[in-house]
């Protein structure tokens, strides 16, 4: 949090601290005392005092005893994308079809610095695996989203997302190795899709196809997965890749439709 990177007359540090507390809960860090939120956003405990009393005084986060976490009021925060954006209008009646088509799930997610967020998600699928739902963050090298979404960018802002990643194996296979990872995100960019098999968690199996805006630049990726004991890459691959990007090229226009997500996304 405390870099040297420039920021633009009028940036308010405050409230970007604030956000950063905000973000620092995840599924790992549930609750938190004082020092690990300070630790986690790297800012002193002072700053992580003062962001942490005015998040409770607004309702965003909770205390019991020295831990704190977050408080239900966090979810209209995402509710306002979700609705601002037409969400379940222009984005999960494609993703409903598809998964009343296939089964199993789908979603569509877009870049977030490392990150895939996944900003529109319709599922069959009950626990047993790491879920997709709408807002939920993985990192973008273990997904077919993220990898998607990767093969779309140029050469130099790849080399340049390459450089800042630091991958932890997830599962035991996991691709961790940068060299193998240029070589897969490459070949994803010469196939249009990618295919992904115990990547992010045990179970997960997916493709994934890019969405493009006017411009032809991947603005979001689409996918769709199952679990691996029942289903392969290559059965994916002929079973759903048409569909899905039959798929994706409809979603691509209804963005364009939509001055809100298409500001989101298609820009």
């Amino acid at each position: 949090m405390d870099d040297q990177t420039q920021r633009p007359t009028g940036f308010v540090e405050a409230l970007a601290k604030g956000i950063a507390i905000l973000e620092a809960f995840d599924a790992m860090h549930s609750e938190m005392t004082l020092s690990e939120v300070a630790r986690r956003v790297a800012i002193s405990p002072a700053a992580a005092r003062r962001g942490l009393i005015t998040l409770i005084e607004l309702g965003y986060v909770g205390q019991r005893g020295t831990r704190f976490y977050l408080k239900p009021k966090v979810m209209a925060l995402g509710s306002c994308f979700y609705f601002a954006a037409r969400i379940d209008e222009i984005i999960l009646p494609d993703l409903r079809a598809l998964v009343e088509k296939f089964g199993d799930a789908s979603s569509v997610g877009t870049l977030n610095d490392q990150n895939v967020i996944y900003v529109a998600h319709y599922s069959q699928q009950r626990a047993r695996r790491a879920s997709a739902v709408v807002g939920a963050s993985y990192p973008a090298f273990a997904t077919s989203i993220g990898r998607v979404l990767l093969a779309g960018m140029s050469d130099a802002e790849l080399a340049s997302w390459l450089a800042a990643l630091d991958p932890m194996p997830l599962t035991a296979r996991t691709i961790t190795d940068k060299t193998e990872l240029h070589a897969e995100i490459m070949r994803v960019r010469e196939q249009g899709f990618a295919t992904t098999v115990d990547q992010l968690d045990y179970g997960i199996t997916a493709i994934a196809v890019p969405i493009l805006n006017e411009a032809g630049k991947t603005v979001a990726a689409l996918n769709s997965s199952g679990y691996s004991g029942m289903l392969s890459p290559q059965e994916l691959v002929a079973g759903r890749l048409s569909e899905l990007r039959v798929v994706a090229k409809s979603i691509a226009q209804q963005i364009n439709r939509f001055p809100t997500l298409r500001a989101v996304l298609g820009d």
